[in-house]
């Protein structure tokens, strides 16, 4: 009797090496993330974490090694990837609704353009009320909190009905009641979809996040239960773990 095939990895990159004008950003990096796993990256600032998310998502080729997204090249899986850019990537000056923002996620495809249809706008409604933001749904995107910006821009992904969700810096800028209504969020969402998230803030990670992988150019995976103090020194350079707490229990959002 033949054994059963050990099923294909959500993501997985084989000796994955990338460099920006010969200076590495990543080497040798061996990963694996299988379905509904919750994984957040982790690393300074500059050590690779958002070069990594590129590419999952196609968007940079490696120098040397494969990455493979659903069995394929990224470039092919990108339809059934959801993506959160980091906040201060969107222009707040550009008067929109938080309903039309989020519409913007069903273009893509073979449809960039015309009007949208009523399955996109229930899409819409959906996502909105998914992330608790249905009744703000005519409000400017411009008028929002931090946090709650941030959870029109979780909509925005889903309504493409992904299966793979990336996030880079999805709590930067939000106070610590907002990021934990962020987590909270995410861990519903990974009842259904595979997570990889980057972040430099690790004071939620250990209370949601399945594995923690940690990145400084290599790559190294580990479950949030063995991220102590000690390993967080060793890959940011500071005893970041203490100093988040500090910091984040005296500050609101501004």
């Amino acid at each position: 009797m033949n054994a059963m095939a050990t099923p294909e990895p959500v993501i997985a990159f084989e000796g994955v090496t990338f460099s920006y004008g010969g200076a590495p950003a990543l080497e040798d990096v061996n990963l694996r993330i299988e379905e509904r796993d919750f994984a957040a990256v982790l690393g300074p600032n500059g050590g690779g974490k958002t070069t990594l998310l590129k590419l999952v998502l196609g968007l940079l080729r490696p120098d040397r090694g494969t990455v493979r997204v659903f069995g394929g090249p990224p470039s092919r899986a990108r339809p059934r990837i959801g993506y959160v850019p980091q906040h201060s990537d969107c222009d707040l000056r550009f008067p929109v609704r938080v309903v039309d923002v989020v519409l913007t996620g069903r273009l893509g495809g073979p449809r960039w353009w015309g009007p949208y249809r009523r399955d996109d706008r229930d899409a819409a409604h959906n996502a909105l009320n998914e992330v608790g933001l249905y009744g703000l749904r005519s409000r400017p995107f411009s008028a929002l909190s931090g946090g709650q910006q941030q959870r029109v821009l979780i909509a925005r992904a889903l309504v493409a009905e992904p299966e793979l969700l990336l996030l880079d810096e999805p709590t930067a800028n939000v106070d610590i009641a907002a990021e934990e209504e962020l987590y909270r969020l995410l861990e519903h969402l990974n009842e259904r979809l595979t997570i990889l998230l980057a972040t430099h803030d690790v004071s939620f990670v250990p209370a949601y996040v399945k594995q923690a992988v940690c990145v400084k150019r290599h790559v190294v995976v580990h479950p949030t239960g063995k991220l102590t103090g000690e390993l967080i020194s060793e890959i940011f350079g500071t005893g970041l773990l203490a100093v988040q707490h500090d910091h984040l229990a005296g500050k609101g959002e501004g």
